[in-house]
């Protein structure tokens, strides 16, 4: 599912502040978000909009996901990272998954280089269980997609 076009100006806004490799690394995470909430059954629309000024994604009519938000490190203009809720479990089921793909801040997010290749696949299966993660806290919290 392609989702180029933005409904919200303000986060189109943020995406253009945004340096060009930086940029399209963001644009490629907020793809994979799109497809995979296309794909996950029970998650429905997701909404995007801007929280703490980064582009945010939540799921406001099946209420199943909890909210992803991506953005530039101010750390580095070369770094970009993909957070999530810190009260989840989320991170930490990361860890315990892709602790060799992936590196990690805390219980809060995933962190990236622009020139690191971005795994597809794990990471679509890590915006799986955020984006299903209050459908499915009381189940398997490892369990694949299906």
């Amino acid at each position: 599912m392609k989702n180029s076009t933005f409904n919200n100006p303000q986060v189109e806004a943020v995406f253009l502040n945004y340096p060009e490799k930086t940029r399209q690394k963001l644009l490629y995470i907020r793809e994979l978000i799109f497809k995979t909430a296309h794909e996950a059954e029970g998650v429905g629309r997701v909404e995007e909009t801007l929280k703490w000024g980064q582009p945010s994604y939540l799921t406001p009519e099946t209420k199943s996901g909890s909210t992803i938000r991506i953005d530039q490190l101010k750390s580095g203009k070369e770094m970009y990272a993909i957070f999530f809720h810190c009260q989840t479990t989320l991170v930490d089921s990361f860890r315990e998954l892709y602790s060799n793909i992936f590196k990690f801040e805390g219980n809060r997010c995933i962190f990236f280089s622009t020139e690191d290749d971005v795994p597809e696949e794990e990471l679509g299966h890590c915006l799986f269980l955020a984006l299903t993660y209050h459908l499915n806290k009381n189940k398997d919290h490892l369990s694949r997609r299906k």
